[in-house]
């Protein structure tokens, strides 16, 4: 069965890791890495034809699709991984002995990951939810300084109490459920309860989607509960960050558009997306003023995250077909860039020893891969032609102005502008600015794979879109559940 071995990966990777010896841990965790991902391509590719229904582990095309992304993304966080605790090991950071543990706790938190996406049911999905934070918070306070303990401390704390309204709104769910008639499981499935949405009470699916909204939310960074985003993301090891805000994000909307099916079906649909949207806009808003005076490389890249989850959130909110085909091709192709920034980002910090956005400046003279690599990822991200996420925010607005969205869908421009403002201002002058006494590092070839393939992938993608990949979008939208 794929689904479940695409489970049992991740925890053999896990068990080798902790006996193996200490040379052999890098390539281990990797081919574990890589066997995942061929797993979750293999998964993606059958749940297209039809979902694949083992309860309680279920894959259709959207699950499966994200899957894909998050096996991706942690794939490319594996590779960087090696290189990069040999780094801090021989910069006295972290011991050998920690690696192994580190290598542990990150297959661990894909692994967690993994399993939010392969169950219909809520209840399972809340737990796995829950799990991703509590393993991502060991990762986040890694080094153990007193910032990135603080940093751990507050994300777990935010976090905790986020899900746990969160649970409040599955409890809800299924209590309306058991008083439409479901009984056992079914009153926790999400296809069952969608299933049955004309039954449901309104009133308490309403508040039901409000707690879910906020409990998932907080895990997503919306605004104003995204405080801790921008600690852990710029505490955390490098790797960790780019999954963090590459795939954690999205796996908590995820959760938050299946409550959204469940709403729309019981007819409560128009105040969840007035919610959504809202939500996103916000988010948009309070995340622009710190991009524009931010001077820490790693928080720069946190808040825009939180600009990009925005983004999607509007996207799901407006829904229809085309809205929600850019949200979910803006998640996909946000997942890759976002990866590249972290990782050429990580490798700059390296070379130039700080985090200062001040202090970093000529890094295409430093390292010239990585430093172009950077500000055209970057410059990617703010959705400049020809890059994918271009096609992906051009998709969601006309999405907006054909679902009769004028007022958010002219808002959601005015704020992708005036981060791109943000972003370009700041790449441009770390990257291209003259820096006094800059010389040319070496970079390795495996460095130049990692950013150079997933940053061509953002090019190729604003100007030709796989068929294969573009009909999986097409199948996961109708997956989704949301009115089309």
């Amino acid at each position: 069965m794929a689904v479940a071995a695409l489970l049992l990966v991740p925890l053999l990777t896990m068990l080798l890791v902790r006996f193996l010896p200490a040379r052999m841990l890098g390539g281990t965790q990797l081919g574990g890495a890589t066997l995942t991902l061929l797993l979750a391509l293999a998964t993606a590719i059958a749940a297209i034809d039809a979902p694949i229904d083992h309860s309680p582990l279920y894959v259709d095309a959207l699950s499966g699709l994200l899957l894909a992304v998050v096996a991706l993304v942690g794939w490319l966080g594996a590779a960087y991984a090696i290189g990069y605790t040999q780094h801090d090991v021989a910069a006295r950071r972290i011991t050998a002995g920690q690696v192994r543990w580190f290598y542990i706790w990150y297959h661990l938190f894909v692994l967690t990951m993994l399993a939010v996406l392969v169950t219909d049911n809520l209840g399972l999905m809340w737990a796995a939810i829950e799990a991703t934070t509590l393993a991502s918070a060991i990762l986040v306070g890694f080094y153990r300084t007193r910032e990135a303990l603080e940093a751990a401390w507050k994300y777990l704390i935010l976090c905790t109490v986020g899900i746990s309204f969160a649970l409040f709104g599955v409890l809800l769910l299924s209590a309306a459920g058991i008083q439409a008639g479901l009984l056992g499981d079914a009153a926790l499935s999400w296809r069952e309860l969608r299933a049955a949405g004309a039954a449901l009470d309104p009133q308490m699916v309403r508040l039901a989607f409000l707690f879910i909204l906020v409990g998932f939310g907080t895990k997503v960074g919306f605004a104003p509960l995204h405080t801790w985003l921008p600690d852990a993301h710029s505490q955390a090891p490098t790797p960790v960050s780019a999954v963090l805000s590459g795939v954690l994000l999205p796996c908590a909307i995820y959760g938050i558009v299946r409550a959204q099916g469940i709403a729309a079906a019981a007819g409560s649909g128009g105040l969840a997306s007035a919610l959504l949207i809202g939500a996103g806009l916000l988010s948009i808003l309070i995340a622009i003023p710190f991009i524009l005076v931010q001077h820490d490389l790693k928080r720069l890249l946190a808040y825009s995250s939180i600009e990009h989850m925005g983004i999607i959130a509007v996207a799901v909110g407006i829904g229809g077909p085309v809205a929600l085909y850019g949200g979910l091709l803006h998640l996909i192709l946000h997942a890759i860039g976002k990866a590249v920034l972290f990782i050429s980002a990580g490798a700059i910090v390296e070379r130039f020893g700080t985090r200062e956005l001040t202090r970093i400046v000529g890094a295409a003279r430093a390292m010239p891969l990585t430093g172009m690599a950077l500000l055209i990822a970057g410059l990617a991200l703010t959705g400049i032609p020809p890059s994918g996420l271009f096609v992906s925010e051009f998709t969601i607005v006309a999405g907006g102005f054909r679902g009769g969205y004028a007022l958010a869908t002219g808002l959601l421009v005015a704020g992708i502008a005036l981060a791109a403002v943000g972003i370009t201002f700041h790449f441009g002058r770390a990257v291209l600015g003259e820096g006094r006494g800059v010389r040319t590092g070496r970079e390795s070839h495996g460095q130049r794979l990692l950013v150079g393939v997933p940053l061509l992938a953002l090019i190729v993608a604003g100007l030709w879109l796989p068929p294969p990949l573009a009909e999986a979008i097409e199948r996961a939208v109708r997956d989704s559940g949301l009115p089309l």
